[in-house]
């Protein structure tokens, strides 16, 4: 499994204390199934150790504050409420695209029903701008513009995810870019700034680091598609194939739609069933559709533009002058980021 950087390893242990905390604020019956969300617990309520998750949002959240030459802990406000924020959308997202599975175990919603984890993300949302709220120094209410216009942006990627995933033939990759900036990009580039505007940092070096994370969260977003088909079940905790199980409209599954390619057409033949459960596409459909993307050069125009993302984001860090050993975390994040396998 792709180790993850020290800078993300050592964010555990410094946000952990203070995500259980807030958490620790709701009612009882919301707290068993964010906890159980969080994997802090079994569906019985009974702590659980498990594998810790990789703490990306919250770790560039303390480096933010670092790159603003602040202490790291300044940031830690920013750092849980990007979490929480994160964790709404995930138990949301698990309902709306019907996923049954996350981190290798079944989702909320399925073990506590559809309403009870729509309530649990829904207060999971508002803990993140109470928090934030709290936060002391004049950057708070700053701060929590920031993570409101980057949830708002989240959500409207979101709406374009289900609109494209019912209008296969008219989804186009641009499009789906902008889709992938909004869903995924904006709360990137909000964990990548939120510790230096709360520490009141200028606006010009806000702007860089939002650039930078804006940037990221487009090549995370590329190899999560790609380990949606390629992926190892083992290290994704999802099912092999998964994007393709689900008819999912992926980044590269659209470029190869949209290559012109004699693959492509088979491809938006495939797709073109009613899809799950009416018209399941059999094993070998799946390995034949993953073969398509590939042969019509989804695969690789995915993975060259993740780094050419990566590169971008970069460059953004040299216009922010920021202290070298904050820009060396920044781009190892970036690094992980592409060759990670989950």
């Amino acid at each position: 499994m792709t180790a993850v950087p020290g800078s993300m390893t050592d964010v555990r242990e410094l946000v952990d204390g203070a995500l259980r905390a807030a958490v620790g604020r709701l009612d009882p019956r919301t707290y068993r199934v964010a906890a159980y969300h969080l994997g802090w617990t079994d569906k019985e309520g009974r702590p659980r150790k498990a594998p810790a998750g990789k703490a990306l949002r919250p770790a560039l959240a303390l480096l933010s504050a670092r790159a603003a030459v602040a202490p790291q802990e300044s940031a830690l406000p920013g750092a849980v409420a990007v979490e929480l924020t994160h964790a709404f959308s995930l138990l949301h997202d698990d309902i709306m695209d019907g996923d049954r599975t996350r981190r290798h175990r079944p989702a909320a919603w399925t073990v506590f029903g559809e309403a009870s984890a729509i309530l649990a993300g829904d207060a999971l949302l508002a803990l993140a701008g109470e928090v934030v709220l709290e936060a002391p120094g004049q950057g708070s209410a700053r701060a929590a513009r920031v993570l409101a216009a980057a949830t708002r942006r989240l959500i409207a990627g979101q709406a374009l995810d289900m609109d494209l995933e019912t209008h296969h033939k008219r989804a186009g990759l641009d499009e789906c870019m902008s889709m992938a900036a909004d869903k995924t990009g904006a709360l990137l580039a909000c964990s990548c700034a939120i510790g230096a505007v709360l520490d009141g940092a200028s606006e010009p070096l806000c702007a860089a680091l939002e650039a930078f994370g804006a940037d990221l969260g487009i090549a995370f977003q590329l190899t999560d598609d790609l380990l949606g088909i390629w992926g190892d079940p083992a290290a994704t905790g999802k099912p092999a194939l998964s994007d393709l199980r689900s008819r999912k409209m992926s980044l590269p599954i659209v470029a190869a739609l949209n290559s012109g390619r004699p693959e492509a057409a088979r491809l938006a033949e495939l797709y073109a069933r009613p899809g799950p459960p009416e018209d399941d596409l059999s094993e070998d459909e799946l390995a034949e559709a993953a073969g398509l993307v590939e042969a019509a050069g989804g695969r690789a125009w995915a993975e060259m533009e993740a780094e050419s993302r990566i590169q971008r984001a970069a460059e953004h860090l040299v216009t922010a002058r920021i202290p070298d050993p904050v820009r060396a975390d920044f781009l190892r994040i970036a690094d992980f980021v592409t060759r990670r396998d989950h």
